[in-house]
């Protein structure tokens, strides 16, 4: 079998690429060699994403609007992929505070760095 040699991510078609094969090994048991090249894709990945789509130090609703403009997401998209419309209102009206699924999500459809979804923020 062929092994895939990884190098950092330079344009858009090795990016989409390291997604492909990352969403492959995305349940790689720890210890394999898998899960090695899986920890090694989300590394490159993440330091692609953040240099292509650098984004500006603000509380992670504010950043979720804008991401969602960027990728022409509509709460609607969003609800979709989470499963509650009216949470994901609440969330963006700052009346409820993200939930661990909601980071989870954001992060996967907008490519916003957990990181960045973790800070504290005032509700309204």
């Amino acid at each position: 079998m062929l092994v895939q040699q990884w190098f950092l991510i330079e344009n858009e078609t090795s990016y989409k690429k390291a997604i492909l094969r990352y969403e492959q090994l995305r349940e790689a048991k720890k210890g394999t060699s898998e899960h090695k090249e899986k920890i090694l894709l989300a590394f490159l990945i993440n330091k692609y994403e953040n240099t292509q789509w650098p984004l500006p130090d603000m509380d992670p609703v504010e950043i979720i609007k804008i991401r969602m403009e960027e990728f022409d997401f509509k709460p609607a998209d969003i609800a979709r992929e989470y499963g509650d419309k009216g949470t994901i209102s609440k969330v963006l009206n700052y009346k409820q505070p993200l939930s661990l699924k909601m980071i989870r999500t954001f992060h996967k459809m907008l490519r916003i760095p957990t990181d960045l979804l973790t800070k504290e923020y005032e509700l309204s």
